[in-house]
């Protein structure tokens, strides 16, 4: 009976029903879009460092994220490092925003990532287009298939100028995405060192450090600290990792805008859910009273509003799932995708019940107040 008449009062009035799932719709939508773009902006953020093969990072003093790796390190810091009992390689990482100047004028751009597959550190992945042998070809590089309108070329063949160097399209990418807008384009290392204008130096933004199975990251690190002295910082790739995160998302203010969109969604849809419950239960007082002159315990007339509650925020959170998947599958190819992943799914799920549960409270409150003579004299 509790769900038979939570039905039945949630359904009497249409049009205020569709108010109460325009609600809920905005709500979930709008929480589902910024937390999306709030993980599809992490993972864009950390990709590269998650990709990279090393335990740890040896970067240049505070550097700030992938990115943005401060001053360039030498070839110093990489033999003290190879010097270092239980490192099994160092391998070298160059990573420079440069200009991209576009074929038919203009510029823009880019982030020039050196690295050799050989060395088993970071490679251009996803590729649909070519292959390394392609990339290796003279002055080759690999650009992602998002970018192609932004960068003023057509694909494979295509040719620009990075700072001073002359460079072809040979491979593309599917879906590497940077946060900071500016494409990814991967070359060899030698190559990127004469792009951003170290050409014929071993200077290297971050070495990759990997350890021998038997070894300790910690002990490891430690004994680099020593060795390489106060220039030079190393970091775990979670520490990278939060760093980059933190640089771009809050330095920035990036996440405290989605994350306070979040909230907002979820106080307007929590203030239409109330006054719809509210004016529910407002307009079915004889009822209630009704039932409670019959006998029935306030705890009764609570699970009733309550179920109100839960009835909506099931069919409410149904059809806001179906609109955010449909903005998901929208923004696949978008510079900045969104993200929906199962646990976001549960707690979007959880959200709306809890949601709707303490919009229920104002309507629970009024019903308490209820005399059960009231029934008798109308």
């Amino acid at each position: 009976m509790i769900l038979t008449l939570a039905f039945r009062n949630l359904f009497h009035d249409r049009i205020r029903l569709a108010v109460t799932l325009v609600g809920i719709l905005f709500s979930i939508v709008l929480v589902a879009v910024q937390l999306g773009l709030y993980l599809g902006s992490s993972r864009m953020i950390t990709a590269m460092i998650e990709r990279a093969n090393g335990e740890l990072w040896i970067t240049t003093y505070g550097a700030k994220s992938f990115e943005d790796g401060g001053m360039l390190l030498t070839q110093a810091e990489r033999h003290q490092a190879l010097a270092t009992p239980g490192v099994k390689a160092v391998v070298p990482l160059v990573v420079r925003f440069q200009e991209w100047r576009k074929p038919s004028g203009g510029s823009t751009r880019v982030v020039v990532v050196g690295a050799d597959k050989e060395d088993g550190g970071l490679e251009p992945w996803a590729l649909v287009n070519g292959s390394w042998a392609d990339i290796k070809a003279p002055d080759a590089i690999a650009v992602d298939k998002t970018y192609l309108d932004e960068l003023d070329i057509e694909g494979i063949g295509s040719t620009a100028q990075i700072g001073t160097g002359r460079v072809r399209v040979r491979a593309l990418t599917n879906r590497i995405r940077s946060f900071t807008r500016s494409p990814y384009v991967f070359t060899p290392l030698s190559r990127a060192r004469k792009l951003i204008g170290a050409g014929g130096s071993q200077l290297t933004t971050f070495f990759l450090v990997q350890l021998n199975p038997s070894a300790n990251a910690e002990t490891v690190r430690s004994e680099l600290r020593s060795r390489l002295g106060s220039d030079t910082e190393v970091l775990t790739k979670k520490e990278f990792r939060d760093r980059s995160l933190t640089q771009w998302l809050f330095r920035t203010g990036a996440g405290v805008a989605l994350i306070g969109g979040a909230l907002l969604g979820i106080l307007v849809g929590t203030v239409i859910v109330a006054q719809t419950l509210y004016s529910s239960t407002k307009d079915h007082l004889n009822e209630f009273a009704t039932l409670r002159a019959l006998g029935s315990s306030s705890g009764y007339i609570h699970q009733v509003i309550l179920a109100q509650a839960g009835l909506s925020a099931v069919v409410g959170y149904i059809l806001g799932m179906v609109i955010s998947l449909g903005v998901l599958w929208l923004s696949r190819s978008s510079p900045l995708p969104l993200v929906m992943t199962p646990s976001l799914a549960v707690a979007l799920f959880a959200l709306t019940i809890g949601m709707c549960a303490i919009s229920a409270v104002s309507a629970i409150i009024k019903v308490t107040k209820i005399d059960p003579a009231t029934v008798f004299s109308r």
